[in-house]
């Protein structure tokens, strides 16, 4: 049952294109959940690429500023409202929330809601929230990889990245990754092979790895390198493509970079070289809210199974407390760290 509290919430405001020192920590009072849904107090929000992108008007549908950003989280419901499930109350769950979670607390639709398994640290929940289901549907619902392939994972360093690079492997692929030479010996620690991505010989170096082509490549930098991707793809390859991280920094149009790639995923498709190329969205299916939440609870469920069991390693590369939010954000977009940067409760 929902109640009156007066206990305050901290959230981060983003109030416009700023940098990061002019975010906004701000102080109100508590929500009070409306029926069917939760207040969850967050643990754990991570700072992933869409939020780069968003302070910077970049993200392709962001909301209209100001907003609370928060893309994921991971947290334990302290109230829940009319016709939600009571026994929710002190449970740890997950969330996708796409905004609103860099926050002391966050209203959730409770069916939105992941439990997360018990024992699990919930730092090392949240790097799988957004990046373990990104990952897992592009490498099971997507490129459907299999024992004995070889797949090209770009950013391998990175939080989807090193997360695809641990899939790909406990699938019985062969991974071979991109990053930065100072990344390469924690890529190779994940079970990936790794390439230097400013290489100018990218393309070749990697074809000397695989010959005969890669079965998938999973590539969210966009921009001209998407078509050394696509002619590295083997016959009957798959390349899947999950963001514009190379226009990131470019003024203009936040939806333009989407749509030309859009556009030239749909001219590949046209040929008759058996390659196929998708464009992954996690929000895709929405408008079915039922099989979307299903769907949801089902893969990022197989996602914290084998963290829970240990075959996955959460790449946690800071754990930094919400009220340094800005100090979170400039190392996220360093480019030094691998894994996810975590806002963290004080």
């Amino acid at each position: 049952m929902s109640r009156q509290s007066t206990e305050r919430v901290v959230e981060v405001v983003l109030p416009g294109v700023v940098e990061p020192d002019g975010l906004v920590l701000r102080h109100r009072d508590r929500p009070v959940p409306a029926r069917g849904q939760a207040l969850v107090r967050v643990e754990a929000s991570g700072v992933s690429f869409a939020e780069q992108q968003m302070r910077r008007a970049k993200y392709y549908d962001q909301p209209a500023f100001p907003f609370v950003p928060g893309y994921d989280l991971v947290g334990t419901v302290a109230e829940v409202g009319p016709d939600v499930d009571a026994t929710l109350v002190g449970r740890r769950c997950a969330a996708l929330t796409k905004v609103g979670g860099w926050a002391s607390h966050a209203l959730v639709d409770a069916a939105d809601l992941v439990p997360v398994p018990d024992g699990v640290d919930p730092a090392d929940a949240e790097t799988f929230v957004v990046n373990g289901l990104t990952a897992w549907q592009m490498l099971h619902g997507i490129a459907e990889v299999c024992p004995g392939q070889t797949v090209l994972v770009h950013g391998a360093n990175g939080g989807v990245g090193s997360t695809l690079v641990q899939l790909a492997r406990l699938a019985g692929a062969r991974v071979i990754g991109t990053a930065s030479p100072r990344h390469h010996d924690a890529v190779r620690d994940l079970g990936a092979t790794p390439v230097d991505y400013r290489s100018p010989d990218l393309a070749a170096e990697v074809r000397a790895l695989a010959p005969n082509g890669v079965d998938a490549v999973f590539d969210h930098v966009g921009g001209p390198g998407i078509v050394d991707s696509y002619r590295l793809l083997a016959p009957r390859g798959t390349l899947v493509a999950y963001g514009t991280a190379s226009t990131r920094d470019q003024r203009g149009s936040s939806r333009l970079p989407v749509l030309k790639l859009f556009a030239r995923l749909l001219w590949w498709n046209a040929l008759p070289n058996g390659r196929t190329t998708r464009f992954f969205n996690i929000w895709a299916g929405r408008r079915n809210a039922a099989r979307f939440r299903a769907r949801l609870t089902r893969d990022l469920g197989a996602v914290f199974a084998l963290l829970a069991d240990g075959s996955l390693r959460p790449q946690v590369a800071a754990r930094v407390p919400l009220e340094r939010v800005a100090d979170a954000v400039r190392l996220a977009e360093s480019g030094t760290v691998t894994g996810k940067v975590v806002l963290v409760a004080s």
